[in-house]
């Protein structure tokens, strides 16, 4: 079993531990409705609940970051946010970090709210770590950011996505500044990570596709970097994108459908889940 919140380890550290021995793989635990019908289940509770499970089974001893995406637990209400807190609770109890794809964003005591929901102890949802976005302003985050500083648990920033519909969002100039909202993102999160000796609790999302990402030479946590594998990230997009080999051991490359398409049995999820983790070492 990793090390828990409670060892004074910030959640990078935590990250940097579980990845000697278990790669540095992050799974997405994705359950829409494409996924659901392939493996032969209904699009209701039901079917979550048996997919959540299966995917449970064969990850615990062998993944070591699984994200679940809370849209599509949400969309099932109450009953649905029940499959997702028993996940969350037993991936963490078989020592998986898990990393709550959330990407949460507002302001003030609302903001608060949704910091409690996901990183409080005390929460039924309670994960390693949470997805946030920054586009409300990044001192915005501040109720996340210092709730996660204080039990140790990640906050993973969405810096520079992959989607076309970010690019001229993401990539204008910072308020007069030569500096790229990207960039400055990036450069938020590596001052508040600069407070610990080694990798802190905040980390960025960077998309594995960009032709032109943000340096992430001194950013000081997690680097999550999806669209790896099906949506056309390479390796050696990884690597260039990472940089030097610091940030290349916080590099978390996520993969959902490379991954979940070899389902439902659990043992070729496994098997899935180890090609991947070989395939994507760094």
């Amino acid at each position: 079993m990793t090390a828990s919140a409670g060892d004074g380890l910030t959640f990078g550290q935590r990250f940097l531990e579980r990845s000697d021995s278990y790669g540095q793989l992050c799974v997405g635990m994705d359950p829409h409705a494409g996924i659901l019908e392939a493996w032969g289940l209904q699009v209701t509770v039901a079917g979550l609940e048996t997919f959540s499970k299966t995917c449970v089974e064969a990850f615990a001893d062998i993944a070591c970051v699984v994200k679940p995406q809370v849209a599509f637990y949400e969309q099932f209400g109450s009953a649905g946010l029940a499959v997702l807190e028993q996940s969350i609770t037993e991936l963490r109890r078989a020592g998986v970090l898990v990393v709550a794809d959330a990407k949460r964003g507002d302001i003030g005591s609302t903001m608060a709210g949704y910091a409690r929901a996901w990183l409080d102890p005390e929460s039924p949802l309670c994960s390693d770590a949470v997805t946030v976005s920054p586009w409300l302003g990044f001192d915005s985050l501040r109720p996340v950011i210092d709730l996660g500083e204080q039990h140790g648990r990640g906050v993973i920033v969405l810096a520079a996505t992959s989607n076309p519909e970010a690019r001229g969002l993401q990539r204008s100039l910072y308020d007069g500044t030569e500096t790229n909202l990207a960039q400055h993102i990036v450069d938020r999160v590596a001052e508040e990570n600069a407070r610990h000796a080694g990798a802190g609790n905040l980390g960025v999302v960077v998309g594995a596709t960009l032709t032109d990402p943000p340096r992430l030479d001194g950013v000081g946590g997690m680097v999550l970097m999806p669209g790896v594998g099906a949506q056309g990230g390479t390796m050696e997009d990884v690597r260039r994108i990472a940089g030097g080999e610091e940030t290349a051991q916080l590099v978390c490359p996520n993969v959902s459908r490379g991954v979940l398409r070899a389902g439902p049995h659990s043992a070729d999820l496994r098997n899935a889940v180890a090609e991947q983790t070989a395939a994507l070492r760094l």
